[in-house]
């Protein structure tokens, strides 16, 4: 079992910048992909950013230019440098990786507890 542990959330004014880690733990296996997702109370969970094992990134038209998403595979750790915040990014922010196992070739995936992040105005 993969557990992520998600870190770097917190209050920040409109303009102001935050960076997100989620390290991931557990039994031996390959990361495919790690991205990031947010959430609004009430709203469906948003994906935000993704990186795939190649080192493409790729991220949401709200979040292009502010955002970016990058990774250490050495410590299995995915970040969010979220730059230029602005209110409508104030969310909870959830990381994703999906991976498989070194043997036996099964694959799953797994989410971070979550992250609250707040932007005030």
């Amino acid at each position: 079992q993969v557990q992520l542990v998600e870190s770097g959330g917190g209050l920040v004014q409109a303009g102001g910048s935050l960076r997100l880690s989620c390290a991931a733990s557990g039994s031996v296996f390959k990361i495919n992909g790690m991205g990031w997702y947010r959430q609004v109370p009430g709203k469906q969970r948003e994906w935000v950013a993704a990186i795939i094992s190649s080192g493409v990134t790729n991220y949401a038209d709200s979040v292009k230019g502010r955002f970016t998403i990058s990774r250490d595979n050495a410590k299995n750790t995915v970040y969010l440098q979220m730059d230029s915040l602005k209110p409508e990014d104030t969310a909870v922010y959830y990381c994703h990786v999906g991976y498989t196992y070194a043997s036996g070739g099964s694959s799953s995936y797994s989410w971070g507890q979550g992250t609250q992040v707040t932007v005030s105005s």
